[in-house]
């Protein structure tokens, strides 16, 4: 029923798929929020919202692949600052003009990094690097000095295109993945040296994306083999291993899983895939925290008919909004409810933009700091900020 991409790359256009809204649900212990879902949903009503485009930056003259924000900027008097990449082969450094506007300007275009298509970047969690994953094999590592970046190192060793990087929590591991089907963990040395301590060979397809759990360094991959795999050290031999594959067999995705993104305290995750569906799952979060990594991950819930075409990206907000980019060309919203029917957590649309962009949504990423500003990219080369705010 659907396209399947070839060698990983984007699946073909195809007609609208008519899916019903699904809502499977399991029973799952009731977690700590500090906000309860009810009094999140009804906040939301309350203010009547609405995702206004507040600028389109433009500069790429291919498709943009990928966003970072910088997550030491946006706070602090300090203006936020956007990383984007793209099949121009460029990275473009975008910085706010004051704490306080919306407008953003282009600081620098980074165009000798890399030899082809960046698929991916991300600053390390001080903001004070910058990684870019590239189809030419290589993750660089980038620096600012003064009001230039320049590229302090290349980690080389993926036999093919790179696809996605990340930065665990502290900043002191890098994980790389590729269509060479393996995910390498870097640790990060003094004097800008990352040692490869691990390759992990459990894909059998192209990974698309690695991210580290926001607390735990537990990390997280997902594939064009329609499963998410869950890495995590053996504390007896200091080896990475599987501890965990979330498949079609456990309630999983049934088609190439694009990407993931974590709650802020790091209890659920969310998935999405081109089987045009959104996932949520769950873990106990007390559990992982005391040193447990091989604490299971559940399915939550299903979240189906929201978008017509292969879901590509998906970000949780710090306040608990989920939003999912597709090759429909919209974004939606969807916000936790309160449902005593089931035992499980349900999700409802909080609104969609359809039309977002003139081609397929590749990416979307909220800002860091809550101030509800989503970001989003797309095969028509351009970048859109968008303000999530009151209609009132």
């Amino acid at each position: 029923m659907f396209t399947r991409s070839f060698e990983g790359q984007k699946p073909t256009r195809r007609p609208p798929i008519n899916n019903p809204r699904l809502g499977s649900q399991f029973r799952f212990p009731k977690h700590r929020f500090r906000r309860s879902p009810a009094s999140i949903m009804s906040l939301f009503e309350d203010e009547g919202l609405q995702l206004t485009e507040v600028q389109r930056l433009e500069g790429h003259t291919d498709k943009v692949w990928g966003l970072a924000w910088n997550p030491a900027t946006g706070t602090a008097g300090i203006p936020a600052m956007l990383a984007s990449c793209g099949g121009d082969k460029t990275v473009r450094i975008w910085q706010q003009r004051s704490p306080s506007s919306t407008s953003f300007d282009c600081l620098e275009v980074l165009e000798e990094i890399h030899t082809r298509t960046v698929r991916s970047c991300a600053w390390s969690p001080s903001g004070e690097k910058l990684a870019t994953a590239s189809f030419d094999a290589t993750t660089a590592i980038l620096e600012q000095n003064g009001n230039e970046f320049e590229c302090v190192s290349t980690l080389e060793g993926h036999e093919n295109e790179v696809k996605s990087v990340s930065w665990n929590a502290s900043g002191s591991l890098l994980a790389t993945c590729s269509r060479d089907k393996s995910v390498w963990i870097w640790e990060v040395l003094p004097g800008n040296e990352f040692d490869c301590v691990s390759v992990l060979q459990g894909h059998t397809q192209d990974v698309k994306m690695v991210q580290w759990h926001p607390t735990v360094d537990v990390l997280f991959s997902c594939s064009y083999d329609n499963t998410i795999k869950v890495w995590a050290e053996d504390g007896d031999s200091d080896d990475w291993r599987c501890v965990q594959t979330l498949g079609e067999s456990n309630s999983g995705h049934s088609s190439t899983v694009w990407a993931m993104s974590f709650n802020a305290t790091g209890e659920k995750m969310v998935t999405c895939s081109d089987d045009v569906t959104i996932k949520v799952w769950g873990v106990d979060i007390a559990r992982l925290q005391s040193g447990d990594t091989k604490a299971s991950w559940s399915h939550l819930c299903t979240l189906s008919g929201y978008h017509e075409r292969t879901i590509f990206s998906v970000s949780w907000s710090r306040e608990g909004i989920i939003a999912s980019g597709a090759a429909d060309d919209a974004i939606c919203l969807f916000i936790e409810s309160e449902d005593h029917s089931v035992d499980g957590p349900t999700f409802k649309l909080l609104l969609k933009k359809e039309k977002a962009h003139d081609m397929d949504i590749n990416c979307v990423l909220w800002s860091p700091t809550e101030n509800r500003l989503l970001a989003s990219a797309s095969d028509d080369g351009t970048i859109k900020i968008w303000k999530l705010a009151s209609m009132h």
